[in-house]
């Protein structure tokens, strides 16, 4: 079997070198394209920490996710000292029509996606295989114009500590609806793209329309918004003057709350976000993030989107906020400093609710619902070229992200909108990753006290943001981590070869070890130890 697995790999790097030198023949030279998103892929994310800390700017924002193309034109290639996905990447691809006189050339771009994987779990006791496939297809016209698609689809089975979670409601986290069981394998199809146009190749004004994921926040995690849960369909005006850059974007989402899992049930919702980033200096950002959500059409009223709620302007509802509004307003900061050009210092707050009085009083009130970051990144650390640190503590008190009406919580089709834990929680962790020319390890370890719920079906402790703050147990005498105190520590180390940087094209060796245990007695050691052949570009978690 690794003998015709190795034959397999040989073959395959083969054909797509090939049709990489064929596709290079067909183009004298590429433009500098505007309106093209960056994938959100760690992988990739660690190349921009390394340019944009060694060599910062006025004009990248690297808290907000993902970046055009038109913020990092400027990057170069030469600031990371390993082989990655290039900034300006033209693999696979060929131009047409690029004559000087030519106005219409266009370039297409394709990446097959592959993400083969067999692992084992002891607690389950067999293998777990995974298998999904697709295709990445791009097209760029005149620089200013961008189309692209990832189509994929297949089955993923998953370790006895992820299972228990998705089991209950088959939803992936990543990918949404699943359909089966871990046994067999969770079946799913999903699909992610964008329509992206920068007006007369112009670097101010980008408009989108799309399907899929935002990121807030300069960490591993976001107490803002992150990428953890399913895609949805967005509109997103981009706006880059001077030291600002400002996105305004509006979304549909979907709640799957008293659903029982069938997907014709679930309840729309909407949201309208806003981030104001502002390059202060070179070294150091600070963004203020806003947004409502609001449902949309169930059995007592019919709602579609709130034409009051396309308004572009930050924070046009100040008022409503302080005085509480029948929708969900959560409002943030993101803060990051570059020292030395090889640290990062980062950090956010989040505001759901809060009244100073009650902050002052220090009786624990329900309604101080809020989140807090603080990280620290250390690339080329020790004078080690390829070596980097990352440290990161989140904090959320409970029923933070939640509503008194759950389809108007701070989540989308069953999964959080920020951190994966959801909210009543403490959480640390540390990442050591060193890479060199097209190999890299990397080791993390996390350890998080969460509190949860009693078996009580009257229990509301804070933690569980899919249930109302109606039903919570107690309106002062809160604290973060009450409940039933669940401690989680998490390791995983990894090796990554990069087959075929440009094409984020590797193989994968990783062990997973997790600890849990909490304070009735519940306790599971879960070993996980996985390999596999991948060329996704997205962000799998598997510490949640």
């Amino acid at each position: 079997m690794a003998f015709v697995f190795c034959l397999f790999l040989q073959s395959m790097k083969l054909r797509l070198t090939i049709l990489f030198f064929l596709s290079a023949l067909n183009f004298f030279g590429q433009y500098d394209q505007q309106a093209r998103n960056a994938f959100i892929n760690s992988d990739i994310d660690l190349a921009f920490d390394y340019w944009s800390i060694s060599r910062p700017n006025t004009t990248f924002h690297s808290s907000f996710k993902p970046y055009l193309s038109s913020s990092f034109a400027n990057a170069t290639d030469s600031a990371v000292p390993f082989k990655f996905y290039p900034f300006k990447n033209y693999f696979l691809s060929r131009t047409f029509n690029e004559k000087p006189e030519k106005r219409n050339w266009y370039n297409l771009q394709i990446h097959p996606i592959i993400d083969a994987q067999m692992a084992y779990d002891p607690v389950l006791g067999r293998a777990l295989p995974e298998i999904i496939g697709g295709t990445h297809f791009k097209a760029n016209i005149n620089n200013d114009f961008t189309f692209a698609v990832s189509l994929f689809g297949g089955k993923t089975s998953l370790p006895f500590y992820l299972d228990t979670t998705v089991s209950k409601q088959k939803i992936l986290p990543t990918y949404g609806q699943a359909y089966g069981n871990n046994k067999a394998g969770y079946s799913f199809f999903d699909y992610t793209g964008y329509i992206s146009y920068s007006p007369r190749n112009n670097k101010i004004f980008n408009f989108q329309v799309g399907r899929d994921k935002h990121f807030i926040g300069d960490g591993y995690r976001s107490v803002l918004l992150s990428d953890f849960g399913p895609a949805y369909p967005y509109f997103r005006i981009n706006t880059n003057i001077w030291r600002l850059q400002y996105n305004v974007w509006y979304t549909y989402m979907n709640d799957p709350t008293g659903a029982n899992g069938i997907v014709g049930n679930f309840q729309n919702k909407f949201a309208t976000s806003h981030y104001l980033s502002y390059n202060i200096i070179k070294e150091l950002n600070v963004g203020l993030f806003e947004n409502i959500v609001w449902r949309g059409t169930d059995s007592s009223q019919v709602r579609t989107f709130d034409v009051n709620y396309l308004n572009p302007i930050i924070f046009f509802r100040p008022q409503e906020y302080s005085v509480g509004s029948p929708d969900n307003a959560f409002i943030g900061l993101n803060i990051n400093a570059k020292l030395f050009n090889t640290v990062k210092l980062y950090g956010q707050l989040g505001l759901d609710e809060f009244l100073l009085k009650e902050i002052r009083a220090r009786k624990g009130w329900w309604g101080n619902k809020q989140a807090w970051q603080l990280g620290v990144k250390y690339m080329n650390a020790f004078n080690v070229k390829g070596l980097s640190l990352q440290f990161e503590y989140n904090e959320v008190r409970p029923y933070t992200y939640t509503h008194g009406v759950t389809a108007q919580n701070y989540a989308h089709y069953g999964m959080p909108l920020a951190h994966p834990f959801g909210a009543n929680f403490r959480e640390m962790l540390g990442i050591i990753t060193y890479r060199k020319k097209n190999w890299q390890l990397s080791f993390q370890a996390m350890a998080v006290i969460i509190g949860k719920d009693s078996l009580s079906a009257t229990s509301n402790i804070g933690q569980n943001i899919f249930l109302s703050y109606t039903t919570r147990n107690n309106e002062y005498g809160n604290h973060t981590t009450q409940g039933i105190k669940n401690n989680i520590l998490q390791s995983h180390i990894k090796y990554t070869y990069f087959i075929i940087p440009a094409m984020n094209l590797r193989l994968e060796l990783g062990y997973i070890q997790r600890s849990e245990t909490n304070t009735i007695g519940y306790q599971i050691q879960n070993p996980y130890i996985y390999f596999g052949l991948k060329s996704s570009f997205w962000n799998s978690y598997k510490d949640y």
